[in-house]
Parts: structure tokens; sequence; C-alpha cells
């Protein structure tokens, strides 16, 4: 995968288009309003209400951009491509046990969804590149926010 990439789902990408379109229609419209009304109300120096609108409209402006820059990169994948090859790939469910015994459940999913404490892994993230195309019952360490741990792949569906 190369730098820029966004692996993503055809639900990921319609989604990110969404939210794309959502700003640039309505979070334009509202932030342009808000102006106006602060310009109304005199000088532009002294008016605080100008300035968080402006603020605003640059980290709207900001979001906007990298919400274009995931969609020019985006490379849709299907989620049931390796499914059947019974290997870490994305959009599987993967299940893994540390030294301790403790099992974790990750999905394999795009930077856009990932929610690690809701068991949703991006496949961007490293403790992903370490199980990547392994299969039940290959072990290998990983460097997680707790530490190195030592994972072993336990089911992949």
């Amino acid at each position: 995968m190369t730098e820029g990439t966004n692996l993503t789902t055809a639900a990921g990408l319609s989604a990110l288009q969404a939210e794309l379109d959502v700003l640039e229609g309505e979070g334009r419209r509202e932030i342009a309003e808000r102006i106006k009304t602060a310009r109304e109300w005199g000088d532009l120096k002294e008016n605080s209400e100008y300035h968080d609108a402006k603020n605003d409209q640059a980290h709207l402006e900001t979001k906007i951009a990298r919400l274009r820059e995931k969609i020019a990169g985006a490379v849709v994948v299907e989620e049931d491509a390796g499914k059947g090859a019974g290997v870490v790939s994305f959009g599987c469910t993967v299940v893994v046990r540390d030294q301790d015994g403790g099992e974790q459940t990750w999905r394999i999913v795009s930077s856009h969804d990932a929610a690690p404490r809701e068991g949703l892994l991006s496949a961007e993230s490293p403790s992903r590149w370490r199980c990547w195309a392994r299969s039940p019952a290959s072990r290998h360490r990983s460097r997680l926010p707790r530490g190195k741990r030592t994972l072993t792949v336990v089911s992949v569906s």
C-alpha cells in the first residue's frame, strides 16, 4: 500500500462522499451566514463573533481538504475478498490472544471507520501489520498502548 492510499469499502467511500457533500453545502452556508451576521455588527477588529466564525471557516475548509484527499486516495476493497483464505485481511474478523490469556476480537476496517475500543482496527494500524496475512495459531510480537505483547491469532472469519 502506497503513501496516501486509503483502503475502504464501497459503503465507506459513500459515507465519506456524503460527509463531504454536507460540509460543502450546509456547513459552508452556515459559516457564511455567521460571517455575514457578524459583519453587520460593525467594527471587525474587536468583533469576536466575526473572528470565531472565520476560525471555524478555516477549520471547515481544512476538514473538506482532508476528506477530498481521502476520497482521491481511496482504494475500494471488497470486504470478503480474503475471507475464504483463512488469513487476516481487510474486512475480516480476527480473534487474538495475548500471553496472559486475554482475548480480543478485531474487525479490520478502513482508517475512517476505525474505533479500536469498539473492536474496529484500522487496516493501516501497526497492530494490523503484525497479524496481516497470518493464519490461526501463528504468533507475533506487537507493540500496543499497554506495551509489547505476544499475540496469537486464534481465528479468522
